[in-house]
C-alpha cells in the first residue's frame, strides 16, 4: 500500500500514507509532535473547528499533528464497500471488522503498542462519558487514534480483538463520530504545553479542581445597571480567591450534584489523612 522512508531530516519527519495530505501539506511535520490519527469515512470534515483559534495556530506551527485516514480506501469492490447488514436482522448497516481491521493496522504502524502512550478509541454513544480526566490522560500520551463510527456501529469482534476503548461525548446519538472526535481533540490539545500560552488558564477552568468555573467579569464596571462585584475591584487577591472558590462551589452544587458529591467526598477523604 505504501512504504515508510527510513530517513528524516532534522526535526522534520517524512512519512508516506494512503490518505490525502492536503490538510498537512503546508505544515511542519515535527518529530515527536502529539498526533491525532482519525479513521473516518469523511476526512474532508477535518480539521473543521480544530483549524481555528489556538488549536489551528498550533497545528500550523507543528505543535500537534492531524492525520486523517480514509476508511473508504480500505473498502472492497468497485464501490469500496465498508459495511454490511446486521447479523440477526435489523435496520441499518454495520461497519465490517475486516475493513476496519485493515485501517486500524495501517493507523497503528508508527504508534506505540502501549495504550497509555497511544490510546485507541472508538467514539460510541455506549462508551464511557468523556471528561476532563480523559482529556488530561490523552494529552499526556504521545498521540491518539480515534475511530469515527457510522451507521449502526462497528462489528463487536474488531472492538474485542484490538481491545478498543469506547468513549462517548454524552448521552445522545450523533450521525457519526467526527464531531465528537473534534470536541475531544480540542479539549485535549489545549492542555498540551505551549498551546494556550498561559498555563494558568487551564488550571483555573471548570473541572480543574472538580468544580465548575466561577463567574467572569470585565469592563465596563457598570453595564445597564449591573455592576462588577466589589470584591473583584478591591485589589485584595486573597479575598478574590476566596470569592471565586465560594462561587464555584455554589454553582457546582446547584447545577451538577454529581460533581458536588465527588468534590465533597474527596474533601472529606483529604481531611482524614
Amino acid at each position: 500500500m505504501s512504504t515508510t522512508p527510513s530517513k528524516s531530516h532534522g526535526r522534520l519527519k517524512i512519512s508516506a500514507t494512503v490518505t490525502p495530505r492536503d490538510l498537512m501539506s503546508d505544515r511542519p511535520d515535527l518529530v515527536g509532535a502529539w498526533t491525532a490519527k482519525i479513521i473516518t469515512l469523511f476526512p474532508e470534515t477535518f480539521p473543521g473547528t480544530l483549524g481555528a483559534s489556538v488549536t489551528g495556530k498550533a497545528l500550523q506551527e507543528g505543535l500537534w499533528k492531524l492525520d486523517t485516514i480514509d476508511l473508504r480506501l480500505f473498502g472492497e469492490g468497485k464501490h469500496r464497500n465498508v459495511d454490511d447488514t446486521p447479523s440477526g436482522g435489523g435496520a441499518g448497516m454495520v461497519l465490517r471488522p475486516d475493513i476496519m481491521g485493515r485501517a486500524i493496522r495501517f493507523a497503528q504502524k508508527n504508534a506505540s503498542s502501549d495504550r497509555a502512550r497511544w490510546p485507541l478509541v472508538y467514539l460510541s454513544p455506549r462508551g464511557k462519558p468523556f471528561d476532563q480526566a480523559d482529556a488530561e490522560r490523552f494529552a499526556a500520551a504521545d498521540g491518539i487514534t480515534m475511530i469515527c463510527g457510522r451507521f449502526e456501529g462497528l462489528d463487536q469482534r474488531v472492538i474485542d480483538h484490538f481491545d478498543i476503548e469506547e468513549v462517548s461525548l454524552g448521552d445522545f446519538v450523533l450521525t457519526g463520530g467526527e464531531i465528537a472526535a473534534q470536541a475531544m481533540i480540542d479539549a485535549t490539545i489545549r492542555l498540551r504545553p505551549g498551546i494556550l500560552g498561559n498555563a494558568a488558564s487551564a488550571e483555573e477552568e471548570s473541572f480543574s479542581e472538580g468544580l465548575l468555573e466561577h463567574p467572569q467579569y470585565t469592563r465596563p464596571a457598570d453595564w445597564e445597571g449591573h455592576a462588577i462585584p466589589d470584591v473583584l475591584t478591591s485589589g485584595d487577591h486573597g479575598k478574590v480567591a476566596q470569592w471565586r472558590k465560594k462561587q464555584a462551589e455554589r454553582i457546582t452544587k446547584d447545577r451538577r450534584p454529581d460533581l458536588w458529591r465527588a468534590y465533597t467526598d474527596k474533601s472529606d477523604r483529604d481531611a482524614k489523612k
